[in-house]
């Protein structure tokens, strides 16, 4: 289990993936968007080496997220490009406050800027939605937790982007930790089986989690002494009973169509972790512009 249990406050600087992380992605975007013959209307209307000065605008309120990563698109078509960051990741933006000014090659900045919007709008939507969710349950004693329901490929940036808004991370993959659910369970013939199989496969520096959705499972994980129990759909009179059968034995984690609606009932149930697929799967873009200043 992958959390991140200091959840950095709103405007502290957040460490930014590795560049091997994101580079890879930017350029695979470029590639995508260029194809093999280039920007043809950029090339044909503006001149080779003419400077240009652009805005990245934030045109809805929202939370910051990915701001220099993106950005980075344009220093792949033109090293020379200067970047100037007036928000941080994990700082709030206000409707129509630019966030960063770029300066470079008019070229290099017209042909990086859908890919840098793209990419930018992604992130902070995740943020912003994770922003909503954090505040929800704000003094509640519980966290918000993404899931691995990510965009292929953009994982590692999504799950920065739930830290960006106040959230943490669930497990980043299959290999940094065990979650034992029904399918598991029914190839296994039983919550025991499973659970045994899992902890002699994958010794005692894993955490094993096992997914239950009854109360009666929940005694069977905990007299088996798993780490963390997810407890899957279930309503808040149910969960305050898990919180109490449990007494602290294990983590709990509620799961399963939890909305902004429905967030601080569940989050005062006193479990511990709230795990919110939509943040990562289905926030909305967050409403980003790239405007041009004027010739330099």
């Amino acid at each position: 289990m992958s959390s991140n249990k200091g959840a950095k406050a709103a405007g502290e600087a957040l460490p930014l993936p590795h560049a091997l992380l994101w580079e890879p992605l930017l350029r695979r975007a470029l590639r995508e968007d260029l194809g093999l013959a280039g920007d043809l209307t950029t090339d044909a209307i503006v001149p080779a080496g003419a400077p240009a000065r652009a805005r990245i605008v934030a045109r809805a309120d929202g939370r910051i997220a990915g701001l220099p990563i993106a950005a980075g698109a344009f220093r792949l078509l033109d090293s020379r490009v200067a970047i100037e960051l007036l928000r941080r990741d994990g700082e709030d933006a206000a409707a129509g406050e630019t966030v960063a000014w770029v300066d470079g090659e008019a070229r290099a900045l017209l042909s990086g800027e859908r890919v840098c919007l793209n990419l930018l709008g992604r992130l902070c939507g995740i943020a912003t939605a994770t922003r909503a969710l954090v505040r929800a349950i704000d003094g509640s004693g519980a966290r918000i937790v993404c899931t691995r329901k990510t965009t292929p490929g953009l994982r590692a940036l999504e799950k920065y982007a739930v830290r960006c808004g106040g959230g943490e991370n669930h497990r980043f993959g299959l290999d940094d930790a065990v979650l034992i659910k029904d399918n598991h369970v029914a190839f296994a013939g039983g919550v025991r089986a499973a659970v045994e199989r899992a902890r002699a496969h994958a010794g005692h520096t894993v955490k094993i989690e096992l997914e239950v959705d009854s109360l009666a499972q929940l005694e069977e994980a905990l007299a088996l002494g798993v780490d963390l129990v997810l407890l899957d759909n279930m309503k808040p009179v149910t969960l305050r009973q898990a919180v109490s059968l449990t007494a602290g034995r294990a983590v709990l984690e509620a799961s399963g169509g939890i909305t902004l609606a429905t967030a601080r009932a569940i989050a005062e149930t006193g479990v511990d972790l709230l795990s919110v697929g939509w943040i990562t799967h289905s926030a909305p873009a967050l409403d980003v512009a790239f405007d041009f200043a004027a010739a330099v």
